[in-house]
């Protein structure tokens, strides 16, 4: 397994090399590699490295979360919170009921298949998404307007509120019959109890780091580790308390950058570093979980549906940025940034399939709703880190880091 690693970092470190001489994304190539070694092609990373790929990922989208948290800033999120809280709920509402109907009229799916399809689809790639603002925060683009800070919380947050439809419809599929209404109902409530959380481990830990002051790197190896507790902590209550780890996670780099700002840098500090190797190991198993074949299985209705959801969605980030102050193409770059699909589907893209086996049910939708969710990680994740980059470099304004002073 250390040389699969081994031989991924090398392969990833040249791929991405080459990638942004050609100006293009470097995580586009990075899971390109992750296709190309996984087990349905050339078959070369070890099985053991796969078994433990979830894990993996999981640690990887919880250090971009992280950081992610870590770049919220009080002042700035009051300024879009309105703003952060439609994009953040609307657009996927908008392309989960799209695609929805689509798939129940497409391919003859029942409306829950179909429902289902559309919960696996709807939510975007804060892993796609966060690098990209988080470098524009960087360099100050579009942080006149706070557009970097509201397409992060919005991304991270519509994750949160897909994955916990998508769990609701999954359970009534499977025989749960109230899972449905205490899904709906437990939306707001994971929200409220995963910042409150997050608000209260964050002060505390603000506390215990003014007491010990131990070194940034074990702050950050005692922040990741928390953060992967909370996610546990959130599988452990499922069904009886409705709890959102991820967004707690975040929430703990919102108070320390609040409270303790200096050290808040150094903490963000730290885990970008951590995240260069994080990176290589998120896309490349997400890539490596790519099967060609079964993409390609889903044929142009699969397309065509994917194609009515993106539809949908921009008209939905549209209609939330209707009156807001940015100009006409500041919100077709925020539109574009809710685009890719990378993550999510590959964490559970899978899963209706499994549950169809397990309760000895039909597995034909759940084999189309898999290779959909396939086809939506390849279509859009390089198309749309591109597109990210392409148009930010070009839309957003370059805010002045050291303003003149008004003339008397």
């Amino acid at each position: 397994m250390a040389a699969s690693i081994a031989e991924i970092i090398v392969l990833c470190l040249i791929v991405d090399w080459l990638f942004r001489r050609f100006h293009l994304p470097g995580l586009v190539g990075m899971l390109l590699v992750g296709v190309v070694l996984g087990p349905y092609a050339l078959d070369y990373l070890d099985p053991d490295l796969l078994s433990i790929g979830a894990d993996l990922r999981l640690i990887a989208l919880l250090v971009i979360l992280l950081r992610a948290g870590f770049a919220l800033q009080r002042r700035t999120l009051h300024e879009v919170g309105r703003r952060v809280l439609l994009l953040a709920f609307i657009p996927a509402i908008c392309e989960g009921a799209v695609i929805t109907l689509a798939a129940y009229r497409i391919l003859d799916f029942t409306w829950l298949e179909a429902a289902l399809l559309g919960s696996v689809i709807a939510a975007v790639s804060p892993a796609v998404i966060v690098p990209s603002m988080l470098h524009y925060n960087k360099v100050r683009k579009g942080t006149e307007k706070a557009i970097p800070t509201m397409v992060m919380a919005a991304s991270s947050v519509d994750d949160v509120f897909v994955i916990v439809v998508y769990t609701g419809l999954l359970g009534l599929y499977t025989g749960h019959t109230t899972a449905m209404v205490w899904q709906v109902v437990s939306v707001p409530v994971s929200l409220v109890l995963g910042i409150g959380a997050g608000l209260g481990i964050g002060w505390l830990l603000c506390h215990h780091f003014d007491r010990f002051n131990p070194r940034a790197t074990k702050r950050v190896l005692l922040i990741i580790a928390i953060a992967i507790m909370l996610v546990r902590v959130e599988h452990l209550l499922q069904g009886w308390i409705p709890f959102a780890g991820l967004v707690s996670a975040m929430a703990i780099g919102f108070v320390i950058l609040e409270k303790r700002e200096h050290a808040a840098h150094e903490i963000s500090a730290k885990l970008a570093k951590i995240w260069v190797f994080a990176e290589i190991i998120l896309f490349a198993l997400v890539g490596a979980q790519v099967s060609l074949a079964v993409m390609w299985q889903s044929g142009l209705a699969g397309l065509v549906i994917i194609l009515f959801g993106l539809s949908a969605r921009a008209l939905g980030a549209a209609a939330c940025l209707a009156a807001s102050n940015l100009n006409a193409s500041e919100r077709v770059f925020v539109i574009v940034s809710f685009m890719p699909k990378a993550t999510v589907q590959a964490a559970i893209g899978a899963g209706p399939l499994l549950a169809m086996q397990v309760a000895g049910q039909p597995t034909a939708a759940g084999e189309i709703i898999l290779a959909i969710a396939v086809l939506s990680i390849v279509l859009t994740a390089p198309l749309g880190a591109w597109a990210i980059s392409f148009l930010g470099e070009r839309v957003l304004k370059q805010e002045d880091p050291y303003p003149q002073p008004a003339q008397s």
